[in-house]
């Protein structure tokens, strides 16, 4: 190896022991960043940004060309050098020109980073196989590449400052691990005085603060332990008015009853050992294009999500009825806020297809495993894999988002601990829990947003040769995203058809559209995940009242209807306008009108009930069948 680069300290480039560092400020600023990123382009634009940020010259492409020539001079002249002194060979260095940027060309191994984290993945290998003295040894020569603060003689621009800041918390990491593996073998006499200067230079760091305490607490100095304690916690309400997490505060009562589990290295570490990757967990779904019609509600989920004065992690809920974009509506709040998130974003469906619920088990080893949890870690018990997610969320900044809840219940076990992180819930049902914060309801869209979702998606040519077919097209799919993106799908894959063709073929059944395109959600599936989340009397309610001949039925209609007393038809009528299948309309003197969505009404007609009808409701809900048998046969 004959070239190496050093940024884990001072940046240095030496070929052969001949230095090749620039002195000139913004040219060490440019190399830096191109060896930081070898063997990849870095675009023209990113070096410009690095260089002058949101304010370049005129003539920063071509300054920056200058900055390229003096490089390459710089590399040539050492390739020189190696030809004077017999030792020419095949070059290993070269900067190059592609079509949208610069390529430096490193040897594997030049990069002192890429030996840091190289030996720190091995480290996680060693710890993972329970090889913890080998481990240990590999994690102290990682940590011995750094002679000082990353690219500490580069004036860094917002580029090199973001390296410079995930290099430090990767070392972070991999020193935690490092104490963690020695604590294991039983070195804590010689971890305290190291400890000891860290938490004095790092105050807050409640994880170095919880490895002194047990450190102090296994070499028979409690008090001193239980003193750490304190500390901690008037430093951590001084500087940044927290209480301590419940990791610390749990290690102080097991120190203050000399809880035997804190005498002697476990068999396995006492917390998730995290993979240190280069960029943190990004679970989130592509972006939809736009989103029509709900930039209000998204500012309102901004706000919620931004106010700091929140005790506990922030959860904000978009519930709407099936086909109304709930879906979309969360993961476009998401990317609006994932930069305040920067630790990773975690995303999970609550229900499959078919309807049946995801087991938080399986959720939380979908994100454990995208930590980089070891394997026998992610098959652990519930309540073990919950808290392994909530100690290493609690003090890191992380975004959840939830799709398809459907129980309040899912919610608990997957949900983050640290007062940085922060939910999102999209649910075809109506929850209540402490900690949502904002409650937005994903509505169908008016007549002007249809008209426009259907505009952003066929043209405003189309639009304008077939307004009142495409104004008729916008009333049947009642304003559900869902439905009129399936319209508009269909007319774009037969170009040859016209609105007025469609209206023809669907006949005034939306649900003919899913018959004539086969390929992708259709509003029957949407409701009828809704529809089997319904206990079975609920199910019969919703399929009597979708029959009847009123778009809306009073209590006392209903009750009719499903020969129940009122109360009882209010309890039915009340759990489908929770799961968003009907709707409840003033009907003065504080009574109130239940309707179902014409587009809901057809599909419920069509489906079947699920398992058996509860005992206190089937005699009432049977009587209600025969009805709905007559109906049916009345409107045939």
């Amino acid at each position: 190896m004959h070239v190496h680069v050093q940024v884990l300290g001072e940046f240095e480039v030496t070929r052969r022991g001949v230095a090749l560092t620039p002195s000139a400020p913004k040219l060490r600023r440019v190399f830096a960043l191109l060896a930081i990123r070898a063997n990849r382009v870095v675009r023209i634009d990113q070096i410009i940004e690095e260089l002058w940020e949101d304010r370049p010259p005129f003539s920063a492409t071509t300054t920056l060309q200058t900055y390229v020539y003096q490089l390459r001079k710089l590399l040539a002249w050492s390739m020189r050098n190696d030809e004077t002194s017999g030792q020419g060979d095949t070059p290993e260095v070269a900067l190059r020109t592609t079509p949208s940027g610069y390529l430096l060309s490193l040897p594997k191994g030049a990069l002192d980073a890429d030996r840091f984290e190289q030996l720190a993945a091995e480290g996680r290998e060693k710890i993972s196989a329970g090889e913890f003295e080998a481990a240990s040894e590999m994690l102290r020569e990682a940590l011995q590449l750094w002679s000082g603060p990353a690219f500490s003689a580069v004036n860094a621009g917002p580029l090199l400052q973001a390296e410079i800041v995930r290099l430090e918390e990767l070392r972070k990491i991999v020193l935690g691990h490092r104490i963690e593996v020695d604590l294991q073998l039983g070195r804590h006499l010689e971890l305290i005085g190291e400890l000891t200067t860290m938490v004095a230079q790092q105050p807050t760091h409640e994880g170095f603060q919880a490895k002194l305490m047990l450190g102090l607490y296994r070499a028979g100095r409690r008090s001193e332990a239980l003193q750490a304690y304190q500390r901690t916690r008037t430093a951590l309400a001084e500087e940044l008015g927290l209480e301590p997490s419940t990791e610390l505060r749990q290690l102080h009562q097991a120190i203050l009853t000399a809880d035997p589990s804190l005498d002697a290295p476990a068999t396995g570490l006492s917390t998730i050992h995290v993979a240190a990757k280069a960029e943190p967990p990004d679970q989130l779904p592509v972006d939809v294009p736009r989103l029509i019609g709900r930039d209000h509600q998204l500012d309102d989920v901004r706000r919620a999500l931004g106010a700091r004065d929140l005790q506990n992690v922030p959860v904000v809920l978009a519930v709407g009825p099936p086909g109304a974009g709930k879906s979309a509506f969360a993961v476009r709040a998401a990317h609006q806020v994932r930069a305040d998130y920067p630790d990773g974003v975690f995303h999970a469906k609550l229900q499959r297809a078919d309807g049946t619920v995801v087991p938080a088990s399986e959720i939380l080893a979908n994100f454990l495993g995208a930590l980089g949890a070891p394997k026998e870690r992610v098959s652990g018990s519930l309540e073990e894999m919950t808290r392994l997610f909530r100690n290493w969320t609690s003090s890191r900044r992380v975004l959840v988002v939830l799709d398809d809840v459907v129980d309040i219940h899912q919610l608990h076990p997957v949900l983050p601990s640290g007062r940085g992180c922060a939910v999102i819930v999209a649910s075809r049902r109506l929850l209540s829990h402490p900690a949502i914060v904002l409650t937005s309801r994903v509505t169908p869209l008016d007549e002007q947003n249809s008209l426009a979702l259907l505009t952003d998606l066929l043209g405003a040519e189309r639009l304008k040769a077939e307004e009142d077919d495409l104004r008729e097209l916008s009333d049947l799919c009642g304003g559900l995203p869902l439905v009129l993106r399936s319209a508009a799908d269909l007319l774009q894959l037969r170009p040859h058809w016209s609105a007025r063709r469609l209206l023809t073929r669907v006949r005034g059944d939306v649900q003919r559209m899913s018959m004539l395109a086969a390929d992708g959600p259709s509003i029957a599936d949407s409701v009828e995940r809704s529809y089997r989340l319904l206990p079975p009397a609920d199910q019969w309610a919703l399929r009597l009242v979708a029959a009847s001949a009123g778009q809306q039925v009073t209590l006392q209609e209903a009750a009719m209807l499903l020969d129940v007393d009122e109360a009882q038809a209010e309890v039915l009528l009340e759990d489908l306008v929770e799961f968003q299948l009907a709707e409840a309309c003033e009907g003065g003197d504080e009574a109130f009108r239940y309707g179902i969505r014409s587009l809901f009404r057809a599909v419920a007609q069509s489906l079947t009930t699920t398992g058996k009808v509860p005992q206190r409701r089937q005699n009432s809900t049977m009587l209600g069948l025969g009805r709905l048998d007559s109906l049916t046969s009345a409107r045939a």
